[in-house]
């Protein structure tokens, strides 16, 4: 779950990583109010997804970045009566922990990239034919790395950022 910046718009995303698919909206800004609202779509998307062996709710654990919004007040009260939503945070710097930052990466170098957008209202359009797109071929990610190798370069950039002030 994150949102991108692109020109007048912000992309908020989930990616279910089972499948590949997108549930994604497009707003014009990146505030609490619009993350509430994205929040509530995917509320919708997965309302009546049920684990089959339990026939409960299926969990829906929402990896961000630190970011102001999404952790706003109303932000964390709609989270405590939802709890089938659980948060993790990445650390500081650390958001191509993120899966779905792929993706936006995807989004920008296929859809936005040396693309001619006439107004925001094009881009808008643009954007929600590549997501629609996207979802018709999507397909899981595949790791390259192991969990292992991924714990190693953690360890490798916490030993170069420690003591540096930030």
């Amino acid at each position: 779950l994150e949102a991108a910046h692109l020109v007048g718009v912000e992309a908020f995303a989930a990616l279910e990583i089972a499948t590949g698919q997108v549930t994604a909206a497009l707003k014009p800004k990146h505030r609490h109010q619009e993350f509430l609202a994205f929040l509530k779509q995917i509320e919708r998307t997965y309302r009546g997804a049920l684990d089959p062996e339990t026939g409960k709710p299926v969990e829906l654990h929402l990896v961000m970045d630190n970011y102001a919004a999404h952790k706003h007040k109303n932000v964390r009260d709609w989270l405590e009566a939802n709890p089938r939503f659980k948060v993790h945070f990445t650390p500081t710097h650390a958001s191509w922990m993120n899966l779905v930052e792929v993706w936006f990466g995807l989004v920008e170098r296929q859809a936005v990239r040396r693309g001619v957008f006439k107004s925001v209202k094009d881009l808008n359009g643009k954007l929600r034919a590549y997501i629609e797109g996207w979802n018709k071929r999507a397909h899981p990610f595949v790791w390259t790395k192991t969990a292992d190798q991924i714990f190693e370069s953690l360890a490798r950039v916490g030993t170069r950022t420690t003591g540096t002030g930030h």
